[in-house]
């Protein structure tokens, strides 16, 4: 998200805020740093109050309005942003979508080795889209049978895998997503 500055337009980083001479705004709703109201005060009377207490002055939602400016100590403030964010990034698990291509007509063996590797990305907790790629003009026993293949398909992965949403008919295509069973 880009937050532009009132006077220049230049647009301001996310994680860039504005502290003491850099706000270029006339009056601002400014709270304490142990969460007091002072109220809207013009910008001069908000740097006064937060050199007074030895801390910054800092622009926290700018679109707001009045725009809303808090005193604290803006080396602190910005660690501690960083670190929630490290904390989050360590945290979140990054979900592939893994695809295996079969065909309307496939052998047992060439079948058994895609469900294989299917239950290996499903246990290792990525998305799966099987796919069925039918001839230009199939009949409808050929589409019929592509849909078998995805339904035993995804009963032979029903141990790791459950279907996202039902068969997909698109173009040449027949499609199906797995997902991961929760742990």
């Amino acid at each position: 998200m880009e937050v532009l500055n009132i006077y220049n337009n230049k647009p301001i980083k996310k994680d860039e805020l504005l502290i003491n001479e850099n706000i270029r705004l006339k009056e601002v709703l400014v709270i304490g740093a142990d969460g007091t109201q002072y109220g809207l005060k013009p910008i001069r009377e908000a740097l006064f109050i937060a050199s007074k207490e030895n801390l910054d002055l800092v622009l926290i939602a700018p679109n707001a309005t009045p725009p809303v400016c808090k005193i604290l100590d803006y080396s602190k403030y910005r660690y501690e942003m960083q670190r929630k964010a490290r904390e989050a990034k360590k945290n979140q698990k990054i979900v592939e979508l893994k695809e295996i291509r079969l065909t309307a007509v496939i052998d047992t063996h060439d079948f058994e080795t895609k469900v294989r590797n299917g239950i290996k990305f499903l246990e290792h907790g990525d998305k799966l889209k099987i796919s069925v790629r039918l001839p230009n003009r199939a009949p409808a026993i050929l589409v019929q049978q592509g849909k078998e293949v995805l339904i035993n398909f995804a009963n032979k992965c029903a141990l790791v895998g459950d279907p996202e949403k039902a068969i997909l008919h698109e173009g040449r295509y027949l499609s199906q997503i797995l997902t991961p069973k929760k742990k």
